[in-house]
């Protein structure tokens, strides 16, 4: 991709943000005309490019699931994820999937069970569909992007691409989130996620697509900057995107982005020869002044509140006595539940149930591994094996995806304190599984003189 090319995909999108905010209609037109213009690309795509372009359309709509969601975009709330999972089985008609990816129909045949059992034991609010589909459109969506991405060839920079594609529409949020809150010493009061900060959405899902933006153009910097003008522009965007989430308040996607960062920049160390470490390590100590910056400002403009938050303290400096905000308690409910139903679970959804009847009150579950063994006993264990091993396996047989420990990383912690409410920790988990072979530089040889 030209320079020139990159800057206006930037402008362009800003543009987006400024339109999503200042005319009501536009996000339906902008989630309209997503869909169409992706359904074009991938049907008109010659078969050579079939797989980029498949994966092209889902990233951009991991990375605009967020604000389609904020400003009540697209056909329904969960509607980016099956738009994905559409895209992907027309991927699948079109490229076929690798005979070693079986494990993963096996993940999706685990999931059946649960839905007879909540058939069977529905007491919440009688709708079977809304809430099976609500705690399985995650795992089916992981299941059927780790089937189709299995061993797809790649080469780097196409990653580099598609991976372009999840950061474009994060920049459009965040220039959302700047127009939604200008200010921030004006609304933040306390060390609680904040929704006002969040553009009036979920501040976790928010913080969860904003560290992903952090990583992608933190990857930008380190693989894609050929000049001083691009290295300022992507440090630019990504302080830019590091500042909205941090104010949030929501801890997770923040750290998740920094694990991954870690991750990927210890995979480009090992990888690079030995006088390409000296500059790594350079621009390593830059980003580590450029973060230190960022949270300054973060904590000037919260006035000091954003510190609290990150150290587990509450607005007046005291000691929280749960720091995971009662997800602890919720963790250790469902680890419950996988006790006394140990061999199918309680179904899908049944311990959002459990948890009406015996306290009440409606509390979703943060934490995918503990909802996989409540809610579906020991066929959510064999789903956690494979979900953790296979792409392990396959590592060790290709291991130049200098991202892969990034996207697991991505995957695992995400699923960890936001459990799968969006579309992202399924698909980048399917990245994960990529074929990445590296570039071949074309071959220049000598014409033999033709004799006399």
């Amino acid at each position: 991709m030209t320079e020139t090319k990159y800057i206006s995909q930037i402008i362009f999108h800003i543009i987006l943000g400024l339109m999503m905010y200042y005319l009501s209609i536009f996000p339906s037109l902008y989630f309209y005309a997503v869909i169409g213009y992706f359904f074009f690309q991938v049907i008109a795509a010659p078969k050579n490019e079939k797989v980029l372009k498949v994966l092209m359309a889902c990233c951009y709509i991991v990375g605009a699931e967020v604000i389609f969601r904020m400003t009540g975009a697209g056909l329904f709330y969960e509607s980016s994820k099956y738009f994905i999972i559409l895209f992907l089985l027309i991927g699948m008609f079109y490229s076929g999937l690798s005979n070693k990816a079986y494990p993963y129909f096996l993940v999706l045949i685990f999931l059946i069970p649960s839905i007879v059992i909540a058939s069977i034991d529905l007491r919440f609010d009688g709708n079977l569909r809304k809430n099976v589909a609500f705690v399985l459109s995650g795992p089916v969506c992981l299941g059927i992007s780790a089937l189709y991405c299995y061993n797809k060839k790649l080469t780097l920079k196409q990653v580099q691409t598609i991976l372009l594609y999840v950061g474009l529409p994060i920049v459009t949020l965040t220039t959302y989130l700047f127009l939604y809150t200008p200010s921030i010493k004006d609304i933040v009061t306390g060390t609680e996620s904040n929704f006002a900060t969040s553009g009036g959405f979920g501040p976790n899902q928010v913080s969860t697509v904003l560290g992903l933006g952090m990583f992608v153009f933190c990857s930008q910097f380190f693989l894609n900057s050929k000049n001083i003008g691009l290295k300022i522009l992507n440090v630019a965007i990504f302080s830019l995107i590091a500042f909205r989430g941090i104010v949030t308040f929501s801890r997770g996607g923040v750290l998740t982005a920094i694990l991954m960062i870690a991750a990927f920049l210890i995979m480009v160390y090992i990888k690079s020869k030995t006088k390409q470490k000296s500059n790594i390590i350079v621009y390593f100590i830059s980003l580590i002044v450029i973060g230190t910056v960022i949270w300054t400002i973060s904590s000037s403009q919260t006035s000091g509140l954003i510190d609290k938050r990150y150290s587990g303290k509450d607005k007046l400096g005291r000691e929280k006595e749960d720091i995971s905000a009662g997800r602890l308690d919720i963790f250790l409910s469902e680890l419950e539940g996988f006790i006394d139903n140990p061999f199918l679970g309680v179904g899908a959804n049944g311990m959002k149930e459990i948890r009406l009847i015996t306290q009440g009150d409606v509390v979703a579950s943060h934490n995918e591994m503990s909802r996989l063994l409540s809610e579906h006993g020991i066929l959510g264990i064999i789903i956690l094996l494979i979900l953790i091993f296979k792409p392990l396996d396959m590592y060790a047989k290709n291991s130049y995806n200098i991202f892969f420990y990034a996207f697991l990383v991505f995957w695992f912690a995400t699923i960890n304190h936001s459990a799968m409410r969006i579309a992202a920790p399924g698909f980048i988990y399917g990245l994960a599984l990529l074929n990445v072979t590296y570039d071949k530089r074309p071959i220049h040889r000598k014409r033999l003189a033709s004799p006399r």
